[in-house]
């Protein structure tokens, strides 16, 4: 039977549906997760405690980020890369990460131009909902209300436009969508600036992590397909002109017939794929990922992506790297595809060797 695998969730104090890292781990174990992944924004503090608690419970930990960079060309040509509202706006992740503790002088300096840039628009969309509201609200409030309501140290806390939502929906007894959708988005009373890195300063930063760099791909999560998307086979090309042989879905959000087409011209391409469901929001929808509306993955599709987090666990606890430091594949290998293969069973290996819970 194949492994239940989720490579892509959120853990406080990011936005996310769970409390707690205990809540995510006994909800994984509960539902057969057997390989977890989180990948928060800009703090990854909390990973020691999540991968202590993982492996108690015999899950294996995987270690990734995300980060939101912007491709100025691709704006001012109204290119819609990921996200479906804001042309040139470029979510990137970073899989199976070796170097986040400690972090290395080249990380820390691209992190801190990250945190400073993100932490100052933050501050300013507190201040400036606060006045278009009447409501005393500061940043440093909301984020010691998170730390206090998650048990972390306030220094890990960067906030997300959801947090904010949240916190002033609290205050005057809203939904925090219609808050973000009525006062935060573009051209509304509470909206500031957005201020992103250009690709380079993103895609340098995992390198720098020592991650692998993956594209977490929309497809018919949005109506229509963003252009950068469509077709898949110019996508496929425009990823790895910029260096990417990675790609991750949400499969929450898609048709399978749609995900079909997508995972397969990738994976014939020879990008490795990973599958989760984020967990970005209050829901706590199961772990174990599905189709739109619940529909099971194929089973050709889920082969893939247990190959694809294979292959991770292998870039981040095997002897080699699958990305190397550079940004070049691991040399030594005839063909994607042999490369692909080593490194998903050498994954195979590792995995079967994970001790069974202990609690």
């Amino acid at each position: 039977m194949t492994p239940s695998i989720n490579a892509h969730i959120h853990l406080p104090p990011n936005y996310s549906a769970f409390t707690s890292v205990d809540q995510a781990i006994t909800l994984a174990t509960e539902q057969g997760i057997t390989v977890l992944g989180a990948s928060n924004y800009y703090d990854w503090s909390v990973y020691e405690a999540f991968a202590q608690k993982a492996t108690a419970h015999g899950i294996f930990p995987l270690f990734g980020l995300e980060v939101i960079c912007l491709v100025p060309e691709l704006q001012a040509q109204n290119v819609k890369i990921n996200d479906p509202g804001n042309p040139g706006k470029f979510y990137l992740c970073g899989k199976g990460l070796t170097k986040f503790s400690p972090l290395s002088d080249d990380a820390e300096a691209l992190l801190s131009t990250i945190r400073r840039s993100d932490s100052e628009r933050m501050a300013q969309v507190v201040t400036k909902l606060s006045e278009v509201l009447g409501v005393s609200l500061t940043a440093e409030q909301t984020k010691n209300e998170i730390a206090q309501r998650h048990g972390c140290d306030v220094a890990t806390v960067y906030l997300q436009e959801r947090h904010v939502a949240q916190a002033f929906a609290d205050t005057l007894g809203l939904d925090p969508n219609a808050v973000r959708s009525q006062w935060m988005k573009a051209g509304k009373p509470g909206y500031v600036e957005e201020t992103f890195v250009g690709f380079d300063h993103a895609f340098r930063l995992i390198l720098a992590l020592g991650g692998i760099p993956c594209y977490p791909t929309l497809a018919d999560g949005t109506s229509p397909i963003c252009g950068f998307e469509e077709p898949v086979e110019s996508l496929i090309a425009a990823l790895k002109a910029h260096g990417i042989y990675a790609a991750e879905v949400i499969p929450t959000r898609n048709t399978p017939e749609v995900l079909t087409r997508y995972v397969l011209a990738m994976r014939e391409a020879g990008l490795i794929v990973t599958a989760g469901t984020e967990h970005n929001t209050p829901a706590l929808d199961p772990l174990v990922p599905t189709c739109l509306g619940g529909t099971p993955i194929p089973d050709m599709l889920q082969e893939i992506f247990t190959e694809g987090a294979r292959v991770i666990v292998a870039h981040q606890s095997g002897p080699e790297r699958y990305v190397e430091t550079q940004g070049q594949l691991c040399a030594g290998y005839d063909s994607e595809e042999a490369r692909i293969t080593a490194f998903a069973e050498l994954g195979a290996a590792l995995l079967a060797n994970v001790p069974a819970a202990t609690d």
